[in-house]
């Protein structure tokens, strides 16, 4: 598939999509044959889990006093705390007040992995009123505009030609049509001439081109192949490289993050890289909100918008960004690297996005992860797709007997939650500030130790490794 294909690619179920909803706090109506009490709902208690995964998967879980369970996900790599420590903005509150409830913690987020525990209550706050009200989230959004979720797979860093050939015909025979590979420093650092200045050379990027051909000696050129992580470019550097993967023999769709949304001037940065790539652009994994995606969306730095639902903030404000950028003419591809809670948020996300392209997914070496949740068909992919469900809130149950099985070990973490344990440490309010001081969240990423996946060398293992 080529380019121009590609950004005019529309995957459309239909072209209504309307607002409606929980922005004005509860006022939904109740369908008759909701089996619970929305007007008396009340939030008791929250609750986490971490488990190991590739970023590990800091799950949350917010009670009521009718039962009911919203689930919800911290951003991949971040802390399990920054969920919990908004506990004091929770208890007693009406579990449907969505909008004023993200108002009154909108203080404790910020960009990237900071917005983790706003977005993770976001989502199990949609979960709880879904199965309040006796619908499916997407319901709450809008228009539900297509029945199916397209994705794509991450494929990551792999440095040996016959291990990323391996991964690759694991995602064909998934049958997926949209495959993305890490070109990064590391392919290319030690290989004399190829790396200089912490910049690729023209000998760099033929290195580069040849990884993304062993990529397309697999999957062929009626796929879509986008690449990531290319280290710290300049906007030269970053012209130069699409201009390069524009050649018919790489083809590739779009180039990500070729310049970090934290640089200085980064937004006119990456507009001047737009301008003078041949290879679209696509940018967005970190940004919170939608006042900070306007910049980029008004002043064309991208080609391709890419939230992050657990970053870029709530369920409704990432459709509200979707929908801003579809006003200018750019369509959404979801950043995704969580678990199947924070994957069927964007499930029902997507399904009332207008010119949504596709969901990453980053578990394919994981095969585990399906096991984690009930309620819906399985694998969780099929065909490429993920079928949007019709039941109540995000659609799923959570399976603790195997989330225990996969629980983070505690030398690891810096706040060892368990298994959905109490948390009083958490009854009283406190900065973030406060928060590190007591060991309870720590820097802006939080991994380490192993994880069960088929490695490299497709065994599978409990084991760390670049997967």
């Amino acid at each position: 598939m080529d380019r121009k294909s590609f950004l005019q690619k529309s995957v459309l179920g239909g072209m209504a999509v309307g607002y409606s909803g929980l922005a004005g706090g509860s006022t939904i109506a109740n369908p008759k044959d909701a089996p619970y009490r929305p007007s008396d709902l009340k939030i008791t208690d929250i609750r986490g889990a971490t488990l190991a995964a590739i970023y590990d998967f800091p799950i949350i879980k917010i009670y009521t006093n009718q039962g009911i369970v919203g689930l919800g996900e911290v951003r991949d790599a971040g802390w399990i705390a920054q969920a919990l420590m908004l506990k004091p903005y929770l208890i007693g509150k009406d579990p449907l007040d969505i909008e004023p409830i993200l108002k009154s913690i909108r203080h404790l987020t910020g960009p990237g992995r900071y917005a983790g525990g706003y977005c993770a209550v976001d989502i199990a706050l949609m979960d709880l009123a879904g199965k309040a009200l006796g619908v499916p989230c997407w319901k709450l959004l809008g228009e539900k505009v297509r029945d199916k979720i397209e994705v794509y797979a991450d494929c990551p860093t792999v440095m040996k030609e016959e291990n990323l050939k391996m991964m690759m015909k694991r995602r064909l025979d998934m049958g997926l049509k949209h495959y993305k590979i890490d070109l990064t420093p590391p392919l290319i650092r030690n290989i004399p001439g190829a790396y200089e200045n912490n910049l690729p050379t023209r000998k760099g990027l033929e290195i580069w081109g040849n990884h993304v051909l062993t990529a397309r000696e697999i999957i062929g050129y009626d796929k879509v192949l986008g690449a990531d992580h290319f280290g710290n470019m300049t906007v030269e550097s970053g012209i130069e490289l699409g201009n390069f993967m524009a050649d018919p023999k790489y083809n590739l769709a779009y180039i990500e993050d070729v310049i970090h949304f934290t640089k200085f001037n980064a937004v006119n940065l990456n507009r001047q890289i737009t301008a003078g790539s041949k290879t679209p652009t696509l940018n967005g994994e970190d940004i919170f909100s939608l006042e900070n995606f306007k910049p980029w969306i008004e002043h064309n730095a991208l080609n391709i918008i890419h939230p992050d639902l657990l970053t870029s903030g709530w369920m409704i404000e990432t459709k509200r960004i979707a929908d801003y950028a579809y006003q200018f003419g750019i369509k959404t591809m979801m950043h995704c690297a969580c678990s199947p809670v924070g994957v069927m948020a964007n499930v029902h996300t997507a399904a009332t996005i207008k010119e949504f392209v596709s969901l990453e997914n980053h578990t394919i070496e994981m095969p585990w992860v399906d096991d984690l949740v009930t309620g819906i068909p399985k694998p969780i992919i099929r065909d490429g797709v993920i079928p949007v469900p019709d039941t109540p809130g995000l659609g799923i149950e959570f399976v603790d007997e195997v989330a225990e099985k996969y629980l983070r070990e505690p030398k690891y973490l810096v706040y060892k939650s368990g298994l959905f344990n109490p948390t009083p440490e958490f009854d009283r309010p406190m900065t973030m500030m406060e928060a590190r001081q007591k060991g309870l969240i720590g820097d802006y990423h939080q991994t380490g130790g192993p994880w069960w996946h088929i490695n490299d060398d497709g065994v599978y293992a409990n084991q760390t490794g670049s997967n």
